[in-house]
């Protein structure tokens, strides 16, 4: 064999070579992004005109799940108005083709102690949920990783219905405490993009 063909095919084996790395790193990237939180944009301030997009979490079709939706809404001035904001979005359910995630209820009261938020919910909340644990996980981390997403510094969400302590929804998830995001329940498809948010519904559309 000449040293031409040989260093040709060198030439062939180290070009795959680089190939094959940089499509591992180009999947392993992707795969790595869809369990990173999105980052939290700061709420406006001083402009009530303007908007802001928000990143809401709402259940996978096939139950398997949440997904991201992103939506317009109108900006908030403090971390309070903010949440409502965000669990009002979510109260009215999704605009393309997910699930609901949680059912139709009232927002009572919302406070905020250092990086924990507690939600005062209706009972409705509670009533409203089918049994099984994945409906209940489902409607508690829509609601805190929708918070955690969009609401700089805060990292827990307490729950309560009609101003009581609850221990558990439908004997599943353990409510006694505030409860971090998790983002493992994340299953927006590899590459998504929040991109131009659809257009915003009226309420109660």
């Amino acid at each position: 064999m000449s040293k031409r063909r040989r260093a040709g095919r060198l030439f062939l084996l180290l070009a795959f070579l680089c190939s094959a790395v940089a499509l591992g790193l180009l999947m392993f990237n992707k795969y790595d992004q869809r369990r990173e939180a999105p980052t939290p944009s700061a709420a406006p301030r001083g402009d009530e005109s303007s908007s802001r997009v928000v990143v809401l979490y709402f259940a996978a079709p096939d139950g398997g799940g949440l997904i991201r939706e992103s939506r317009e809404i109108d900006a908030c001035a403090d971390q309070v108005a903010c949440i409502r904001a965000v669990v009002t979005e979510l109260i009215k359910g999704p605009l393309g083709e997910l699930e609901r995630s949680i059912p139709q209820t009232v927002v009572n009261r919302i406070t905020v102690e250092g990086e924990s938020a507690t939600i005062d919910l209706g009972e409705g909340f509670v009533t409203g949920l089918p049994g099984g644990s994945s409906s209940e996980m489902t409607a508690v981390y829509s609601i805190v990783n929708s918070i955690a997403a969009n609401i700089p510094g805060i990292t827990g969400v307490k729950f309560l219905i009609d101003g009581r302590e609850t221990p558990t929804l439908k004997g599943n998830l353990d409510l006694r405490r505030a409860l971090a995001p998790d983002f493992s329940l994340d299953k927006s498809p590899a590459g998504t993009t929040n991109g131009e948010p659809p257009p915003r519904r009226e309420p109660g559309k």
